[in-house]
């Protein structure tokens, strides 16, 4: 049986890829940008088979009435994908407070409204499939990238309670986490700070650390998607881009190692006997 899907961000980068994977394949779609016009290929592609809504996902009511028309007009909803967000590129010390709360509202709140928005439906129906798309900067944190990580992280702990939450209703949760990939992310839909020059050598060094990642093809990601959401047993994180799977355990075996190294000063903290 097909998939109804409801996709935020769908303009471009990942959203694209995933309407199209969907569409391609004889599923439907709900796919919200902030400018449907946008969206007119694919309706001259697949017809009825897409639903373009406008959506800023920064507003909550309409998140909320973009995701009962796409009920109502469908009848169904069975995988939501919370695609919409942005780069947020500068040092701590350089964000400012507008800059940040506009980086959570699109990347943290969008996502959760969004979510909110499509529960009810699902619980009703007692199925559906929620897929937050995440980062590798959700687990790992980078110079340059403190804002950015924030509002993803806190994504990864509101999903990781929420994936707890509503399994008992038959809904599933994945959080979908790339590393690099050749989209426009750090191009024309990021935003950046303005720039301090006692971080002059520390953004060279970031520059010329991540020449030598990867970059991964936006088109593979579509199909990748297509995989998990057709899961009977979906995973709770999945990286996209094998860049991940060599940073990440690194991390966490450095997490662990420190954390057992001053193990004596938890316990003296609690009180208890190293």
């Amino acid at each position: 049986m097909s998939k109804i899907w409801f996709v935020t961000g769908s303009s471009r980068g990942f959203g694209r890829q995933f309407v199209q994977a969907a569409l391609e394949r004889g599923d439907k779609v709900a796919a919200t940008a902030r400018n449907a016009d946008s969206l007119a290929d694919l309706v001259a592609a697949h017809g009825e088979a897409v639903l373009p809504l406008t959506l800023d996902v920064t507003d909550k009511d309409a998140a909320f009435q973009a995701v009962k028309r796409a009920h109502d007009h469908f009848g169904r909803l069975d995988v939501i994908v919370n695609n919409a967000g942005y780069g947020l590129f500068g040092a701590v010390e350089e964000l400012t407070e507008q800059q940040v709360r506009d980086q959570m509202e699109t990347n943290f709140y969008g996502a959760l409204w969004v979510t909110q928005a499509a529960l009810p439906f699902l619980r009703a129906q007692g199925s559906g499939h929620i897929v937050q798309i995440s980062t590798v900067g959700g687990v790992v944190s980078f110079p340059n990238l403190g804002g950015y990580n924030a509002s993803k992280w806190a994504l990864e702990g509101l999903t990781e309670a929420l994936a707890q939450e509503v399994a008992g209703f038959g809904i599933k949760v994945t959080l979908v986490e790339p590393g690099g990939f050749e989209t426009d992310w750090a191009g024309a839909s990021a935003t950046f700070a303005g720039q301090l020059s006692a971080y002059d050598d520390l953004r060279a060094a970031v520059a010329a650390s991540w020449g030598d990642v990867k970059s991964g093809d936006p088109a593979a990601t579509g199909p990748a998607l297509l995989k998990i959401v057709d899961a009977d047993n979906p995973p709770l994180r999945v990286f996209f881009g094998t860049a991940p799977l060599h940073l990440v355990p690194q991390v966490y075996a450095e997490r662990l190692k420190i954390w057992e190294e001053w193990a004596a000063v938890s316990a003296e903290a609690e009180g208890a006997a190293a």
